[in-house]
């Protein structure tokens, strides 16, 4: 193991620790260190620190070893994978739904990751580990649309920190229960583990981090042989865990098709059959990450992604255009 030690700088004053330890340390990613704290091989003034969100103070010192990585031999897989962009420092892929981004849980041949490392012939960034290579951020396996993906270091470093300083632009539609009131607005909650499900998110908890998250009502569908549903815009501010999905369900507007956030599907009278059958058919979260923008790692200029909503979704709205009054 690797020891490092360093004293905190005047211009990393009140800022997290974990924060302020993958910024000294850029080839140590956040989520590393904060692994790193839950351990229990971090100090804080010769004193074991175990919360990653402690703020510290100019002139503190922090001391800490770094974890030994599991050796993980990543296979690469020739996959079909949507490309829209590329470049000597980014990729932009449109990720279907059921693809998983990165392995984990048993899955280590068949992800995003692997088909990436086949693509790029190894070449992508290292910051986030070396089971998550070029891996910036992540979208749900059952959730499809855009996500950016590093092939250098510091590309990965400039587009990591623009997410950090929650200056990307990045929206979501979704397809929700029921109609938001109002239609436009913001939602702004703790999000944590839930108390009575370790697998799932909550907005009701006492302790959680910050997540925001704007909405713009684009259309609501009534009709007689139909629940009431919305077509919503979510921009986010934050990136928690299943954010989108804990703010519906927690507004009272579950997500059409989320298993675990969502409703069972009652038995509405009257209901289109055809309406229905798709609903039945609706495999996954009906949410699609739309729209990407943020500041090119070379450039310096704003670059800027769209993505239409896939088959299923379409299919869903175009039935719902029909049979709203």
């Amino acid at each position: 193991m690797n020891n490092y030690n360093f004293v905190v700088d005047e211009n990393f004053d009140q800022k997290r620790i974990d924060q302020v330890v993958a910024q000294q340390y850029p080839k140590i990613s956040r989520s590393k260190v904060s692994k790193i704290i839950k351990t229990e091989l971090l100090k804080l003034n010769g004193e074991v620190l175990k919360d990653p969100s402690h703020k510290v103070k100019s002139g503190d010192q922090i001391e800490f070893e770094n974890l030994k990585e599991e050796t993980i031999n990543l296979i690469p897989k020739k996959m079909d994978l949507n490309i829209i962009f590329e470049d000597q420092d980014i990729i932009i892929i449109d990720k279907p739904i059921g693809m998983v981004v990165h392995p984990g849980a048993g899955n280590y041949e068949d992800t995003m990751v692997n088909g990436l490392l086949y693509h790029c012939k190894n070449n992508l960034s290292g910051m986030n580990g070396e089971d998550r290579p070029g891996i910036v951020h992540r979208i749900d396996k059952d959730t499809s649309g855009l996500l950016v993906v590093a092939k250098n270091d510091q590309a990965h470093a400039f587009i990591a920190k623009q997410f950090e300083e929650h200056s990307i632009k990045r929206s979501y539609l979704v397809f929700v229960y029921g109609i938001l009131r109002p239609l436009h607005g913001k939602i702004e909650t703790l999000i944590g583990r839930n108390k009575t499900n370790r697998q799932k998110m909550s907005a009701d908890v006492i302790r959680g981090k910050d997540a925001i998250t704007n909405y713009e009502t684009l259309e609501v569908f009534k009709g007689n042989k139909i629940p009431d549903i919305s077509l919503v815009k979510c921009i986010l501010e934050t990136g928690r865990t299943h954010q989108i999905r804990v703010h519906m369900s927690h507004k009272g507007n579950p997500i059409l098709g989320d298993q675990t956030y969502g409703k069972k599907i009652k038995k509405i009278r009257g209901i289109d059959q055809e309406f229905e059958e798709i609903l039945k058919s609706l495999k996954r979260q009906a949410l699609h990450a739309h729209t990407l923008g943020f500041i090119h790692p070379t450039t310096n200029e704003e670059v800027f992604f769209a993505s239409e909503l896939p088959d299923d979704l379409n299919k869903l709205k175009n039935r719902l255009e029909t049979l709203k009054n």
